[in-house]
């Protein structure tokens, strides 16, 4: 089965989706099931995680209610308050509904560089592994330090780095993210999303080529068990139709063998967000 590991719906609201500026046209509009199912028939994917872009418990409930609706949407990755200090009752809360799969926040938006190992969160964090929900990471390469840190601290909880940690492959300022993508990579409790890319390089000049070096050193890092394909539909519109989105993880691996291809392309995401198909 193929999984989709990471993309978004939403209705369009310029207060809600702020972040969506005027050069983002493409984006001022709803994003729903129906269209993506479409996409998902032309690409031969079978289903997908659907992941938050709002920081808010209306968010989680949207998509979770998307889900019930749509049998290809397997799971929800939402957005709780984890330095609340309800944060137990929200997540025995969550925990009634097996599609709800895990939690992000949008932490490459905040000003602290030290925000995901601040004492609330951190205690946040130390609760989710009993609830058995998983965590994803959304930085951006200078956040990895801080982590890092988090990862360490965690070792029995799931975590997941979005986007392959958002590296300015457009500059191609390469080293750093290197050794910092490579740290977090030792801990064996962590996986990556190979999602996101073409939206950190050039949206309209971007070539194939241009991601090699970034794959290399990601699959070298994490291996084939802990990476996962996500489109980041439909922010990658910006820059490539979903097709050529895929098309980059098709190609690189295109000479892998098919079991290793199948995990990558489905069964690490099915594993990580235990799915149930």
């Amino acid at each position: 089965m193929t999984i989709d590991a990471h993309q978004h719906f939403w209705k369009y609201n310029a207060s809600k989706q702020p972040w969506i500026t005027d050069k983002m046209t493409i984006l001022r509009k709803d994003y729903l099931p129906d269209t993506l199912k479409g996409v998902f028939i032309e690409n031969g994917i079978d289903g997908c995680i659907a992941v938050q872009a709002d920081q808010s418990e209306q968010e989680t409930e949207f998509l979770l209610e998307l889900a019930m609706e749509n049998s290809f949407v397997k799971g929800v990755v939402g957005w709780i308050d984890l330095r609340a200090e309800n944060l137990r009752e929200r997540l025995d809360h969550y925990s009634q509904f097996p599609l709800v799969k895990g939690f992000r926040h949008l932490a490459q938006d905040e000003s602290d560089p030290n925000f995901l190992i601040g004492k609330e969160f951190k205690r946040g964090i130390g609760l989710l592994h009993s609830h058995g929900f998983t965590y994803d990471i959304l930085i951006y390469h200078h956040q990895l330090g801080a982590a890092e840190k988090l990862v360490r601290d965690f070792p029995e909880q799931k975590f997941v780095v979005d986007h392959i940690a958002k590296p300015n492959i457009k500059n191609r300022p390469i080293k750093t993210w290197k050794d910092s993508i490579q740290a977090i990579a030792a801990h064996k409790n962590v996986c990556c999303k190979v999602s996101g890319m073409v939206t950190e390089n050039g949206w309209h000049n971007w070539k194939y080529a241009d991601f090699v070096p970034y794959l290399d050193i990601v699959f070298d890092a994490f291996g084939t068990d802990r990476i996962m394909y996500g489109s980041d539909w439909p922010v990658c519109l910006l820059a490539a139709p979903y097709a050529s989105t895929k098309g980059i993880i098709d190609r690189y691996i295109q000479d892998f063998d098919e079991m290793d291809t199948k995990k990558i392309m489905g069964k690490n995401a099915m594993a990580f967000y235990q799915l149930s198909i």
